[in-house]
């Protein structure tokens, strides 16, 4: 099997693992919606779920997969498995050690860790302020549990095995939807339920990977030292990752930080906008990323660097292709998507209105929320660590300021656009880099393609929108609403299919030819 076609199957297997996740998120988001509106609690839980949100992106789908995947890897060639996996089984042991010590900081800096990322709580009201903290202690456990599995995850992507960690969020969803319908009528304060049932769904997650784990020979329980000589190189491209990694996500902790000072539900908004981009991001963006990565560190440490170049711009092609109509389909249906998903019970229409807005703000960028990830990857993949850090600072500090400068005249929603802008900055400044690194990356192919997904999508786009003004009615029931939108999807489906058939795009045809049978008839 050729290097671009383990790829995308691999992106195909995580994507669906992926999707069915987000599906379940959705639900979960419904369930929230339903039951606890945009305002008082969800703004505190929301700002207390960022804390482990976000430390979960960072380094399950971030700094520490991207950090320990080219080490293992490079451990697995030289050395050999049982070398790579006592390595693995040390790393596991010092990252246990080193959580708990986070968990228990973090439990009691809890008032010091909300106040710094929800200052406007403390100063308009104390009583949001001491929710988010209490939520913030219940809560922050699941870091322990959800950094394992990133580590766990890094092992079985290494060892050829995609589906686990990728249906690991799964019984995350799952565990909260349990806790809200179950639990929620005992609570003296019905949303600590989102709590509990968050730190349930990081231990479910933990023990969903151990199996995997022992079925491919990796036995944790063997014994292992508590420092490993591979730890040190892991160490040392991991810390940056988190900034290099991970900027999507500090910039959207920053839009918290900043939208706490704006009205009562903007970072309900907002939390509800990033859940819906995330489903686009999760299911095409990180699963390419994630399949991606192994496959450029086996190149890298082979010092492949023709192969690095061919994998990263079949990469990019590939994104663009998959991320454009998801970018366009989100613009174009963002309102009927908002109000169908969420508009029931406490979340009222202004809500949907003003959730649809950000969801228009940070769509315009998921093209480059998506495509950071492939770069970054490569990056590390390369065992670069500062070149990413540099551009992330520098993305960062661009977002603070444009988040400043917008917040006042365009509320949320430029928040979210600073956010789009910022990553727009990140990615030219990082595709520079790499390009003064390796020379050059086949872009003149890579901006063919996406000059024709682009026509692809913007025809597309057109179509989708004057027929779901007919299709989807203002004030009609939900079942009319839900059929008209499904509609519209799918016709923007096929849409965007044939459009892709007729301009003859390769990349149509390297997704379709992936998944028919091999070569060999097997």
């Amino acid at each position: 099997m050729s290097e671009n076609k383990k790829v995308t199957k691999a992106a195909g297997i995580v994507g669906l693992a992926t999707l069915l996740s987000r599906i379940l998120g959705f639900i979960r988001d419904m369930v929230i919606a339903r039951y606890f509106g945009a305002g008082f609690s969800t703004d505190a839980f929301f700002v207390a779920f960022r804390i482990p949100n976000l430390l979960r992106r960072l380094f399950a789908e971030g700094s520490l997969s991207i950090a320990f995947i080219p080490v293992f890897t490079e451990h697995l060639k030289k050395n050999g498995k049982d070398e790579a996996f006592q390595m693995a089984r040390s790393a596991l042991r010092l990252l246990a050690l080193l959580l708990v010590v986070v968990t228990i900081a973090g439990i009691l800096l809890a008032p010091v860790i909300v106040h710094v990322i929800a200052p406007g709580f403390f100063a308009d009201s104390p009583e949001k302020h001491a929710l988010t903290v209490l939520l913030t202690r219940i809560m922050f456990p699941y870091v322990f549990f959800i950094c394992l599995v990133a580590l766990c995850m890094g092992i079985l992507n290494v060892l050829g095995h995609f589906a686990a960690p990728a249906l690991a969020p799964v019984f995350l969803n799952l565990s909260i939807i349990a806790s809200v319908y179950f639990i929620s009528s005992e609570m003296p304060e019905p949303v600590l339920v989102l709590a509990f049932g968050v730190l349930a769904g990081g231990v479910l997650q933990l023990l969903f990977q151990l199996p995997f784990l022992v079925k491919k020979g990796f036995y944790f329980w063997e014994k292992a030292s508590l420092y490993h000589p591979g730890l040190k190189k892991i160490g040392k491209l991991m810390l940056p990752a988190v900034f290099g990694a991970g900027v999507y996500q500090i910039n959207i902790l920053v839009g918290t930080l900043l939208a706490s000072f704006l009205k009562e539900g903007s970072i309900s908004y907002l939390y509800y906008a990033d859940r819906l981009v995330q489903f686009p991001l999760g299911i095409f963006a990180i699963s390419t990323a994630t399949a991606v990565l192994p496959s450029i560190s086996r190149q890298a440490a082979e010092k492949d660097y023709t192969s690095v170049k061919e994998t990263f711009a079949y990469a990019m092609r590939l994104i663009f292709f998959i991320t454009l109509p998801s970018m366009v389909g989100l613009i174009v249906l963002s309102k009927p998507i908002v109000m169908i998903l969420f508009q029931r019970g406490n979340f009222s229409i202004e809500a949907t209105q003003m959730t649809a807005y950000a969801v228009l703000c940070y769509g315009v960028g998921l093209w480059a929320f998506s495509a950071v990830r492939i770069v970054v990857s490569t990056f590390y993949a390369l065992s670069d660590t500062k070149t990413p850090v540099k551009m992330a600072t520098i993305s960062i500090a661009v977002n603070i300021l444009l988040g400043i400068s917008l917040m006042w005249p365009l509320g949320h929603g430029g928040l979210a656009l600073a956010t789009s802008l910022a990553s727009m900055l990140n990615f030219g400044m990082l595709v520079r880099a790499l390009r003064k690194r390796l020379g050059a990356l086949g872009w003149r192919n890579i901006c063919f393609s996406v000059l024709r997904s682009s026509v692809c999508a913007v025809l597309m786009g057109v179509v989708v929108w004057a027929s779901a003004c007919r299709i989807i009615p203002d004030e009609g029931t939900f079942w009319e609403n839900l059929s008209g939108l499904s509609g519209s999807v799918i016709l923007g489906f096929f849409l965007y299919i044939l459009f892709s058939f007729l301009l003859k795009s390769p990349e149509l045809k390297y997704v379709l030819n992936t998944f028919k049978k091999g070569e060999d008839g097997r």
